[in-house]
């Protein structure tokens, strides 16, 4: 993660796609109710509801969860968690939900949708997406032609990202085979039965299927195969980002602002403190076992980056997807005011 926040902080100049059937994980969605109470940033009695995917995107809220049940927050809290983005989205169209932390792409989606009355404030998660087997012959992107990969649904961020990254590396989908499976744990349960088979799979998927058989082994990471393909100035992969309602930002920008330190608190805190993030993971029912989420959480890429820095790693990584599939990011790019830049 130091090497990509570094890489964006030098870049100064610079799923169909709201992912129907996004299951970055196999579980069933979560509801989790945490209010806060304490010195509060938004009017009083009011409650700033924050959803979020039940995985990576989900982690650097962990503490700040911990902190709103406490009733240390700055602003009183309502977290909901789900198992798929397009649980989240009907929320964010109908008001039922003030912020949404989703996948990049997405929320380009979702601003398209709703016709600009969304922007983003911060990228909470960079890349976590690793290509895992127990054939270590496999050394770079050229070496999966003419190999079968299995990865989760066609049109989803993982498949966009292999077939960019194919043909920056001078192959196409003809020169390999993408076997896609519906869930994450699928491809999880190909990779236990066949080691030597190769698989794309997102964080903690990772981990968990390394832990439970020896045999395999991360081969290829695919933040250091884009940043490869990018150089030093280009864009990052990015996961995931965080959205605000125009009009809840509007209303209560300070309780946005407060949200945004409380955020980037509690996301340097999971990545300085793995051991209890980790509890936290077990607890909240993002990660199955406490050893798991411990391997996991390092190598999650979970952050918050803001500002410029934000504008410049997002909008390039949108930039990539457009030029794969214009339907990636809702038809068209966003505009200059889906960045909130904290003026």
């Amino acid at each position: 993660m130091k090497r990509n926040e570094a890489k964006i902080k030098r870049n100064k100049k610079g799923n169909k796609i709201w992912m129907l059937g996004l299951a970055l994980l196999a579980a069933a969605g979560l509801l989790t109710g945490c209010v806060g109470s304490g010195d509060t940033s938004a009017q009083e009695g009011e409650t700033v509801r924050v959803g979020s995917l039940k995985g990576p995107t989900s982690m650097g809220l962990l503490f700040l969860m911990e902190k709103a049940e406490n009733g240390e927050a700055q602003n009183n809290y309502a977290f909901q968690m789900a198992a798929s983005a397009d649980e989240l989205l009907p929320l964010m169209v109908k008001d039922e939900l003030d912020i949404a932390l989703v996948p990049a792409n997405v929320a380009s989606v979702l601003y398209q949708r709703t016709e600009g009355n969304v922007c983003v404030i911060d990228i909470n998660t960079l890349g976590v997406l690793y290509v895992v087997s127990g054939d270590d012959s496999v050394e770079s992107i050229a070496d999966l032609k003419g190999r079968t990969i299995y990865l989760t649904g066609k049109g989803t961020t993982p498949d966009y990202a292999l077939q960019y990254l194919l043909n920056a590396n001078q192959m196409t989908t003809q020169d390999c085979v993408l076997e896609y499976k519906s869930e994450a744990a699928e491809v999880a349960a190909v990779l236990a039965e066949n080691p030597d088979a190769i698989g794309l799979l997102p964080q903690p998927f990772v981990t968990s299927a390394c832990v439970q058989n020896p045999e395999l082994d991360i081969v290829l990471d695919l933040n250091a195969e884009w940043d490869k393909v990018q150089g030093e100035d280009g864009s990052s992969l990015v996961t995931g980002v965080t959205v605000v309602r125009k009009e809840f930002l509007e209303e209560q920008e300070e309780a946005v602002r407060s949200f945004l330190e409380e955020h980037s608190q509690s996301a340097a805190q999971i990545n300085e403190d793995v051991e209890t993030g980790a509890s936290f993971a077990v607890s909240q029912g993002i990660v199955a076992e406490e050893a798991i989420a411990q391997k996991a959480i390092p190598r999650c890429n979970i952050t918050c980056i803001t500002g410029e820095a934000m504008k410049q790693a997002l909008s390039g990584y949108l930039e990539v997807l457009y030029g794969q599939s214009p339907e990636s990011v809702g038809g068209a790019l966003p505009g200059e005011d889906f960045y909130y830049m904290g003026q």
